[in-house]
């Protein structure tokens, strides 16, 4: 997410370097939010239960990034960028069990269908670290694209989907041979991908020309390209397949794609440089990391309105949800720690 910035445009879409004084004033603005929201919720009385409040943080590695929820909900898996390690999260106590060395910088981080393997993309080593989650071992590495920094996995498991930022293209990995059998040229720079419920569409948001594409996954074709926001980089699909909701880093917002006429139909001011983006199993709620104020917005998605935001860790970027749906796990690059979000259902 930031080493393809930094390497192929420093100026372009990038924000630059944290001074101490930007630190201290967006630190003070935290502490500030964090004071009234419990001010807040002392005032409302011990009747009223808080919606969506930071239950617990976890130390992780260094620099983590991305994170993925298994589906059983029994594990978190968290891409640490600094120290090329994956730390495995137990959710029923919030302490990390296992750290998995994989290669260079990994940031994107997907699981199988059925919990078996998680798949990483390391970013500087062109490489997807395959992990076998019955053992938290490394069975196999993949070669794929420049800089890959996303990947998404099929809904039957067979494909996964990895965005490769520096050479604008997508690696189509059969996860029975963990070979790569097909690339995708996309739009400049892709950072973000996910597949449709159904499995026929991947969408990759392109960061440097503000576009999303959509390839047919039956064809490995683009078979449209969605003008969004600025800078666009995570993308998640609705449950129902019907809506994509993409972060714009740039312009500060969210934008909703209807994936029946592939137009945007929606735009969601959210928080400052939002990053990550997932989607509650019931899909009413749009989580989304805004990485400038270490907060996380929640969009109600009938009127894609923000209806709360959650002040994290510094500087969040990863985002999953448990399958149940009453627990966020968000990864904060700037403390190496992932914060643990109740949701109120």
């Amino acid at each position: 997410m930031f080493l393809a910035r930094q390497e192929k445009d420093v100026n372009h879409h990038c924000s630059s370097p944290h001074s101490a004084r930007m630190r201290t004033h967006r630190l003070l603005l935290r502490a500030f939010a964090t004071f009234a929201m419990v001010l807040g919720m002392a005032a409302a009385g011990s009747a009223t239960v808080a919606a969506d409040v930071v239950m617990d943080t976890v130390p992780v590695g260094n620099g983590p990034i991305g994170i993925a929820v298994a589906p059983d909900g029994k594990r978190a898996y968290v891409a640490n960028n600094e120290d090329d390690s994956v730390s495995v999260i137990d959710t029923g106590t919030n302490v990390v069990v296992d750290t998995v060395t994989v290669r260079d910088a990994p940031e994107g981080v997907a699981i199988s269908p059925d919990g078996s393997f998680v798949y990483v993309a390391n970013a500087l080593d062109e490489t997807v670290s395959v992990i076998d989650t019955g053992t938290n071992v490394v069975v196999d590495t993949v070669t794929v694209g420049d800089t890959p920094q996303a990947v998404a996995i099929s809904p039957d498991g067979s494909f996964i989907y990895v965005a490769n930022a520096l050479d604008d293209s997508v690696s189509v990995v059969d996860t029975g041979t963990n070979m790569v059998v097909d690339t995708v040229t996309v739009g400049d720079t892709p950072e973000g991908v996910a597949i449709s419920p159904g499995g026929s569409f991947a969408y990759v948001t392109n960061n440097f020309d503000d576009s999303v594409s959509v390839i047919d996954t039956g064809t490995n074709m683009v078979v449209d390209t969605v003008m969004v926001g600025n800078g666009p980089q995570a993308v998640a699909i609705t449950p129902t397949g019907t809506r994509a909701y993409i972060t714009n880093t740039v312009d500060n917002s969210v934008s909703v794609i209807d994936t029946g006429t592939n137009m945007v139909v929606g735009t969601v001011t959210v928080g400052d440089d939002p990053r990550g983006v997932a989607i509650t199993p019931n899909g009413k709620r749009t989580y989304a990391t805004n990485f400038g104020d270490g907060t996380v917005s929640v969009v109600d998605t009938g009127p894609n309105v923000v209806v709360d935001t959650v002040p994290v860790g510094n500087d969040p970027l990863g985002v999953a949800i448990t399958p149940t749906g009453n627990r966020a796990y968000v990864a904060n690059l700037g403390d190496g720690t992932a914060s643990v979000i109740a949701i109120d259902q």
